[in-house]
């Protein structure tokens, strides 16, 4: 007896065949035709184009799979597919080999796809990711050129975009970068592909760390095609290494042409930088060209709160929420906080539902920030969601806290319930949190020294100790810690930062203190803050016009209070008080009771 017979005999015996007959696979449905749905009634059946024998052959093959024996329906089904040269089996046989965690067998069964239909660019994408997969980029090479030449002129610069991926996980990067630049040589100078081409080269070699050979491909595809994405988006993953890069994508935005999605990832990598007020324009510029579009405006009430601006920053949050609550079928929150919202839609628990929590969230900071505490609860008083339950009732305890209430906010985030063993760690943080959030720094540091007791390696924990050890004038034991930290972490960029800034404000070891925040911007280059530290100890070794660049540049990336406070007292000594006071009135109108602020107008006697 044949092996065929015996799979045939096998499935007249089965008590799995029934079921299979009902419920059918999706490679044995999709090989049936049908009329059209408008012709149904008009148009004479078709017969099945599945004749007996493959009809056992694919009921037995789904049989195999489905009862454990995976090879043997792998077999079975790319057997039907490579007889048939059907591509819906093809791609059965590859999902079966995939499921069943077979590198090989996928890729055998997508280069007989090939071979059947060589046509199929389907098979030449798969092919490729399962190569990706299996770490064997050093072959994508073929494929690549096979999808590039078997797609349509107009879609190649689209096709030629997503290639860089491919390579991304390659181990070595530079060997990735010179094989794509090989498959795309041809297509590097024809007019309708040079600019895709030169910006997916451009971010292979920046993947490979060529920063100086990706700025190169960078301009030239600019020049090229200065209206593009492509350019402006290779642009924007630059800037924190090329600066310059970022005229390109300006320049790009400034076309009336100039897709939404690049203006807010522009928005996303401003925001990285901490250069809030530069992507609160570039935010507000979108909500205006999309108003009806609900995330960026959660963005905007983000960015608002974050700059002190807590009116503005609840109407952009109401925004989001009413747009975000139609759309997932849920009646948007009144303003006065009843709670008459509902679920309404299967969606809940999504993207949708995170967005929402994360908008009471915020709504309630901002009401925390007016002073208005009830409004505060009763936002939170949404949120039904285990995920964020911590940082609910983190935010319930600031809000007793600011009561005066503090032993029953410290209560309350105690009896927080663990879902998992990060969840202790997590909550000693929270107390610690709240009570350095109304200045009980004493407090605050005994929880955070029986924490790194508990979890004597954490390095957050750590440097949270050293800032509340600063606070209390124990500068040996803040020093200690954040060398613990650098020697634990030496990638810790607040740890280097934070320790050079307070020998700086104490005039102490300045050479030293410089040393260290140059180490941290080294880090984090253009970080508005450590740039701030470092403008203040040149302020404190005497280099004031020095000093004065640096602290303009981190005032304009990030108009934080505390900037404006070092950068007012720049001012006052250089004999610009009128700029100074200018600076300070700003700070003085975003927060008002910041002790940093407060503490240089009454020692430089500048007005309360």
């Amino acid at each position: 007896m044949t092996r065929w017979s015996r799979w045939r005999d096998a499935a007249n015996r089965s008590a799995a065949a029934a079921a299979l007959l009902v419920c059918g696979s999706a490679a044995l449905a999709q090989t049936t035709a049908a009329a059209p749905a408008s012709q149904a009634d008009a148009a004479e059946p078709e017969n099945s184009r599945i004749d007996a024998p493959l009809f056992y052959q694919l009921l037995i093959g789904e049989i195999e799979f489905n009862a454990g024996r995976a090879g043997n329906g792998y077999e079975v089904m790319l057997d039907a597919a490579r007889r048939t040269r059907d591509e819906q089996l093809f791609r059965r046989a590859t999902e079966m080999a995939l499921r069943s965690r077979s590198g090989d067998q996928a890729l055998a069964a997508v280069r007989a796809w090939r071979a059947a239909l060589p046509s199929s660019r389907e098979a030449i994408q798969l092919e490729l990711q399962i190569l990706v997969s299996m770490n064997r980029a050093a072959d994508v090479a073929e494929p690549m050129r096979a999808l590039i030449s078997g797609t349509p002129a107009a879609d190649r610069p689209g096709v030629i975009a997503t290639l860089p991926r491919y390579v991304q996980r390659a181990p070595d990067k530079r060997q990735a970068a010179k094989l794509l630049e090989d498959v795309l040589k041809p297509y590097a100078d024809a007019p309708d592909t040079q600019a895709a081409s030169q910006v997916a080269m451009g971010r292979a070699w920046l993947e490979a760390g060529d920063v100086d050979r990706a700025w190169q491909l960078l301009r030239e595809a600019h020049a090229a095609a200065p209206t593009t994405a492509g350019p402006a988006l290779l642009a924007l993953a630059m800037m924190p290494k090329q600066p310059d890069a970022e005229g390109m994508v300006t320049a790009y935005l400034k076309a009336p042409s100039a897709e939404i999605g690049v203006r807010r990832a522009y928005a996303a990598v401003l925001v990285n930088a901490q250069r809030y007020a530069d992507a609160l324009v570039q935010i507000e510029t979108v909500t205006r060209l999309q108003p009806e579009l609900p995330a960026p405006w959660l963005t905007l009430g983000a960015l608002q709160l974050e700059m002190r601006q807590p009116q503005a920053a609840e109407q952009a949050l109401q925004r989001y929420v009413q747009l975000q609550s139609s759309q997932v079928g849920v009646a948007a929150p009144a303003e006065d906080g009843d709670d008459d919202s509902a679920d309404g839609s299967a969606e809940a628990g999504t993207a949708s539902d995170q967005g929402l929590t994360q908008a009471w969230l915020l709504l309630a900071q901002a009401a925390e920030q007016r002073g208005d505490f009830p409004a505060a609860e009763a936002w939170l008083a949404k949120i039904d969601n285990p995920q964020r339950a911590l940082e609910v009732q983190v935010r319930r305890a600031t809000l007793l806290a600011r009561q005066g209430k503090v032993a029953e906010a410290r209560e309350l985030v105690r009896r927080t319930p663990e879902r998992g063993p990060d969840d202790a760690r997590a909550k000693l943080i929270a107390e610690a949190q709240v009570l350095r959030e109304v200045k009980l720094w004493s407090e605050a540091y005994q929880v955070l020294e029986g924490a790194t007791q508990r979890f004597p390696d954490d390095v957050d924990m750590l440097y949270e100790q050293a800032m509340m050890a600063e606070k209390i004038e124990q500068l040996d034991t803040m020093e200690r810690l954040l060398r613990r930290v650098i020697v634990m972490k030496p990638d810790h960029a607040h740890a280097h930062n934070a320790l050079g800034y307070s020998l700086a404000d104490r005039k102490l070891r300045l050479a030293e203190a410089k040393q260290l925040i140059q180490r941290a911007l080294e880090l984090l280059p253009g970080d508005p803050f450590i740039t701030d530290s470092l403008g203040w100890v040149e302020f404190r070794m005497g280099n004031t016009q020095e000093a004065l660049r640096l602290l303009r540049i981190a005032y304009k990336v990030r108009p934080d209070t505390e900037i404006a406070a070092h950068l007012g007292e720049v001012l006052w000594a250089a004999g610009q008080q009128d700029e100074a006071r200018q600076v300070w009135a700003e700070a003085k109108n975003r927060d008002a009771a910041n002790d940093v602020l407060r503490e240089t107008l009454v020692r430089l006697k500048a007005g309360s």
